[in-house]
C-alpha cells in the first residue's frame, strides 16, 4: 500500500474571521503548523499545502517541516475548487492510494485522521466521510480513481458535493466519537467555541 497524500487548503482571505485563520493560535502553535503536523503524525506520505492570499506570510510557518510541499493558487479568489485542482495537479499519482482533503480552518488531531484513513482502507469504497451525531464532517478521503472527476468540479456544481452525489453508492460514512470532525472556524465566535470545547 502506497499510503495517502493530504491536501491542506489555505489559500483564502479569511474575511469572516477578520484575521488570517491559518495563523490563529492552536494547541501551542499556529493553526497551519498544527494541521500539517497532525497530518504527518497520522501517516501522510506528503502534505501539499495550497496557498494563495498572503502566501509569503504562511510559508515560514511550515518551511522547515518534513514531507511538506507548498503550491500557489493564483486564482484563489475564484473559489475553493480552484485550490482543490491546484493541489490535485501537484500529486504524484503513482505514489499514493488516496487523497485526504482538509481546510486549514478545520483543526483535526492525528487520532481522528488515523481512524478515518484506516476505515477508508478497510471499506473498499472510494469516498470516506466522517460523521458526528449524524452530521457529515471533514476531512474527506477520495480514492485515486476519482481524480478525473475531481478535476471537473466547479463552484457552480458545488464542488465535492457533486462527486459525492454522483458516486453515492461508493460513499463510506464512518461515525466518530470526536465532535471535532464538525469544527469549521469561519468566525471569531466559532473559533472561541472550538477553543472552549478543546479545553473541556
Amino acid at each position: 500500500m502506497a499510503g495517502f497524500t493530504a491536501i491542506l487548503l489555505a489559500a483564502g482571505r479569511s474575511q469572516r474571521m477578520g484575521e488570517m485563520k491559518a495563523l490563529l493560535h492552536w494547541e501551542g502553535s499556529t493553526l497551519i503548523k498544527y494541521q500539517v503536523s497532525t497530518l504527518i503524525g497520522a501517516g501522510a506520505k506528503e502534505v501539499i499545502v495550497v496557498l494563495g492570499h498572503n502566501a509569503e506570510l504562511l510559508m515560514p510557518e511550515i518551511k522547515d517541516l518534513s514531507r511538506v510541499r507548498c503550491v500557489i493558487n493564483k486564482d484563489y479568489d475564484l473559489g475553493r475548487t480552484t485550490s482543490i485542482k491546484v493541489g490535485l495537479n501537484a500529486i504524484d499519482s503513482n505514489d499514493t492510494d488516496c487523497i485526504l482533503f482538509l481546510n486549514v480552518d478545520q483543526p483535526r488531531n492525528s487520532d481522528v485522521i488515523s481512524r478515518l484513513v484506516l476505515s477508508h482502507g478497510n471499506s473498499q469504497r472510494n469516498i470516506t466521510i466522517p460523521t458526528y451525531d449524524g452530521n457529515g464532517g471533514h476531512p474527506i478521503i477520495f480514492g485515486m480513481e476519482l481524480v478525473a472527476d475531481l478535476l471537473n468540479i466547479s463552484e457552480e456544481n458545488f464542488g465535492f458535493k457533486s462527486i459525492i452525489t454522483m458516486h453515492a453508492s461508493r460513499v463510506h460514512r464512518i461515525s466518530d466519537a470526536d465532535p471535532c470532525v464538525l469544527w469549521d472556524l469561519n468566525t471569531p465566535e466559532q473559533y472561541a467555541d472550538a477553543l472552549e470545547d478543546l479545553q473541556s
